[in-house]
């Protein structure tokens, strides 16, 4: 079985080396890997082309484009366009995955199945120190139990939901879609990916903190959850902001 995996880059060339090993190193044989460069300007192509050769060693399909989009989550919806595989994930170009990623979301898929699967991610704070953010499944619905770098999808759910392309908590709205529509969502608790802070989603200036509460919490209001989750936001937001 096919497993398609997105990477949506710009400008990326201090990090995109170990994201694409990380690809490469996989330890399942059935793997598509697509590289979605937004025309980046330093090294990211180079770097990307580089790798070729032990690409097609290995007897992965590999796919990068360059080109114009509308943001990251337009150039993943671009991405997901041109996959062909029964599962997609993606991965940015500031995270890696452990190397049995794939092998391990397959296995879950191959034993009773899955529309949306995610699991633990090892957190990297930019002083160097790591902790692990579990995977969680619950009846009260927190983005803060949901890991996107871990996320696998079915393709015929992205075929009906994709990325609004609103703004930067676009994955948080599409995981609260997906739910809400009954699909069969299941966690794997070990962790299969590395998140590395201080990227675009963590990146937060004091300054717009409170506009982060406000989106975070309209995402909430318009999948159609309660007024009190307005405090999970402000909560979220500001271990984010500490942390980061």
């Amino acid at each position: 079985m096919l497993c398609s995996i997105i990477t949506v880059c710009l400008n990326a060339e201090k990090t995109i080396a170990r994201t694409i090993e990380s690809v490469l190193n996989q330890t399942d044989p059935e793997i598509e890997y697509i590289i979605m460069d937004g025309l980046s300007t330093d090294r990211t192509l180079e770097i990307a082309e580089s790798y070729r050769e032990a690409f097609a060693e290995k007897g992965y399909d590999y796919i990068i484009h360059s080109g114009p989009d509308n943001g990251i989550y337009d150039a993943m919806n671009l991405g997901i366009c041109r996959a062909k595989g029964k599962l997609i994930g993606i991965i940015n170009s500031d995270d890696w995955y452990e190397s049995d990623a794939v092998q391990t979301m397959k296995a879950l898929y191959s034993d009773g199945g899955f529309d949306l699967a995610f699991a633990d991610v090892r957190m990297h704070m930019t002083n160097g120190r790591t902790f692990i953010k579990r995977a969680r499944l619950r009846k009260y619905v927190t983005s803060r139990d949901w890991n996107h770098p871990t996320q696998f999808v079915r393709r015929e759910v992205y075929d009906r939901f994709r990325y609004r392309c609103e703004n930067i908590s676009d994955d948080m709205d599409f995981y609260f879609r997906v739910r809400a529509a009954g699909y069969k969502i299941r966690i794997v608790n070990r962790v299969l990916a590395n998140f590395r802070m201080g990227g675009v989603s963590s990146r937060i200036p004091l300054s717009e903190v409170g506009e982060r509460i406000k989106r975070r919490y309209r995402i909430y209001r318009n999948n159609g959850y309660s007024r009190f989750y307005l405090f999970e936001c402000i909560g979220f937001e500001v271990i984010k902001f500490i942390l980061a």
